[in-house]
């Protein structure tokens, strides 16, 4: 049975809130998450507040354990912030490549239309502000995959939530030209139906991403001396 639209929606805003807390690192990392006490402040019973953390848990976010509850996911090591890049080479490269080999023309061409995001500017200091964002550049490379015409393959791409922790994690402020013009030189040459190129583009994009987010190591770093 589907659940009546304003329940929904209640969920829905739930989910949100309590996503922006654990993005904007309120909820600290490995911290508890005390459904009780979310549940007061955002004035809602807790069924809604632990239906939205179960949400949380399939993002990746928080982490639910045998009679402790839900802990809040810690921020990725060194170690995993490497195996995560690693992992999305293996996936989307390949990705690409087959995306570009996708039969339907007119498919690969709309891809194009997923490239330019909400907004040219964004502002790490609050999740609200760069959501829009993390969703747009979560969408693009999900649509990418499942134009690759593997689902497998496709779902193994979208249950990484590689944005949110990327982001999570760290998020340069400004301007969002330099991904935007990686999107588009991926997007180009899927539609033109190049298999090599969009793998290269792809591959290339992937290690721009790196460089932008290792900037986090070295500020952490800094921050113990």
């Amino acid at each position: 049975m589907t659940p009546p639209a304003q329940r929904t929606t209640l969920v829905d805003d739930v989910y949100e809130s309590i996503k922006g807390q654990l993005m904007d690192l309120v909820i600290e990392p490995g911290a508890r998450v005390n459904i009780e006490a979310l549940a007061r402040d955002l004035a809602v019973s807790p069924t809604p507040v632990r239906e939205a953390l179960a949400r949380l848990e399939s993002d990746g976010l928080v982490r639910k354990r045998a009679m402790s509850g839900y802990t809040a996911t810690p921020l990725l090591t060194a170690d995993q912030f490497e195996q995560l890049c690693q992992l999305r080479a293996l996936l989307e490269v390949p990705a690409a490549r087959l995306a570009a080999g996708h039969p339907d023309a007119a498919a690969r061409a709309a891809l194009a239309t997923a490239v330019t995001p909400p907004s040219a500017e964004i502002d790490p200091s609050n999740y609200r502000r760069y959501a829009p964002f993390t969703a747009h550049d979560a969408a693009f490379h999900d649509r990418l995959a499942r134009l690759s015409g593997n689902p497998m393959l496709a779902d193994s791409i979208v249950r990484l939530h590689a944005h949110l922790h990327l982001h999570r994690l760290y998020l340069p402020a400004g301007p969002t030209t330099d991904t935007v013009a990686e999107h588009r030189a991926v997007a180009a040459a899927i539609a033109g139906g190049r298999p090599d190129v969009a793998a290269t583009a792809m591959a290339e994009h992937l290690s721009a991403t790196r460089a932008r987010h290792i900037v986090a190591f070295s500020i952490t770093e800094t921050g113990k001396e």
